[in-house]
């Protein structure tokens, strides 16, 4: 009988823990990722609110996991476009991927409400085309609530992306502006 109490707490208590979230990772089921495309020809704008992510706030790692297929456009046929093979073929490739470290993690105080300028370096991957990234952000602290903006450009060729004619030669540009905002708590 005691066997089975000793068994019995011990597995209470690994189980207590075991699936506890870690206390350093901050995560973000709530961030918005937006790209704009400007040409002479038409402003493409695309919304995407489906992407998760998480920071480590003892370490700086970083991870975004992006799902391409839920970019939302204004016109259905942009979306058809990009979707297609031609483009992102999303069917195929359904994700990006960001994983990579703030650098100067030490210098925010999560538990102090202020803005603190921060550095992400890392590795972005579309269309199963990974490049380097190192991008300049800022996390947010107030009343507990911690949130990383960042805005970037995107070369789209740089992830295999490229028109040698016709209409999304002209329609769409060859650099893209990413905007990202992601609001973390703790799970």
């Amino acid at each position: 009988m005691k066997k089975l109490v000793l068994t019995t707490v011990v597995l209470t208590v690994f189980a207590l823990t075991a699936f506890k979230p870690i206390a350093n990772k901050l995560i973000s089921k709530d961030t918005h990722i937006s790209f704009y495309s400007h040409t002479a020809i038409e402003d493409i704008t695309a919304n995407n609110y489906k992407v998760v992510s998480t920071i480590d706030t003892s370490t700086g790692d970083v991870v975004y996991s992006v799902p391409m297929q839920s970019f939302e456009f204004e016109k259905a046929m942009m979306q058809k476009h990009y979707n297609s093979k031609k483009f992102l073929d999303t069917k195929k490739f359904p994700k990006a991927k960001f994983t990579g470290k703030i650098s100067n993690i030490n210098d925010v105080d999560f538990n102090k409400d202020g803005s603190y300028e921060v550095q992400v370096a890392g590795d972005l991957t579309i269309k199963g085309e990974t490049q380097a990234l190192n991008e300049k952000a800022t996390i947010t602290v107030e009343a507990g609530k911690v949130t990383l903006d960042s805005k970037m450009n995107i070369v789209l060729a740089n992830f295999g992306v490229t028109f040698s004619g016709g209409k999304p030669s002209t329609n769409i540009a060859k650099e893209i502006e990413v905007t990202l905002k992601a609001v973390y708590g703790k799970e």
